[in-house]
């Protein structure tokens, strides 16, 4: 399911076991994605932390990572999200999850998989990036994963939204839409 106008609320279904919260860098993804973690009661991870020393010596030199570079990361993604899974445990996951075949390797986690396109003003997302400090991934980047970025298609699990409002605006839209309510309940229930 999709949503350009809204979200598409998961009605009937039981939340996701695992959001990815997906965008270029500098949508505000890992602050959506630990502010929704903290509200539902969910393990979180930044999917930059488990890149390797080569993937972030090459982002920090202002090199793009090509899709042999992002292969490993995007495994090692998916199993934490598995090895999560299989403990019970439900999650949030800040990831670039650029494009479609990258989002096929994380939907392949054990459990359900629920997309959640962040997306912001290229203006502010630049913005946003040259005032980041002990970051790898630098403004120089951006244009690189504007290029590679392949917004959700038809048929994708998730919706697009706009980080507009308050950190708490946007945790309650993602919140409605994957129908959890805070600390893990569901929505309605």
């Amino acid at each position: 399911m999709r949503g350009e106008s809204g979200p598409v609320v998961r009605a009937g279904h039981l939340p996701p076991d695992h959001v990815v919260v997906m965008g270029v860098s500098g949508c505000g993804k890992t602050t959506v994605a630990r502010a929704y973690a903290e509200a539902c009661g969910l393990e979180m991870i930044d999917a930059d932390d488990l890149h390797s020393a080569e993937n972030v010596r090459k982002m920090a030199c202002g090199q793009p990572l090509n899709d042999g570079d992002r292969h490993p990361w995007l495994l090692a993604v998916r199993d934490w999200m598995t090895s999560r899974a299989t403990s019970g445990a439900s999650t949030a996951v800040a990831c670039s999850a650029l494009r479609r075949s990258y989002r096929e390797i994380l939907a392949g986690a054990e459990g359900s998989v629920w997309f959640i396109h962040l997306t912001a003003d290229p203006a502010l997302t630049r913005k946003r990036l040259d005032e980041r400090t002990g970051h790898f991934m630098t403004a120089a980047l951006l244009e690189s994963q504007l290029e590679t970025l392949e917004p959700l298609a038809d048929g994708e699990p998730g919706i697009t939204v706009e980080n507009v409002g308050t950190v708490e605006d946007v945790v309650s839209v993602v919140r409605r839409a994957t129908g959890r309510s805070p600390r893990g309940r569901r929505v309605g229930g």
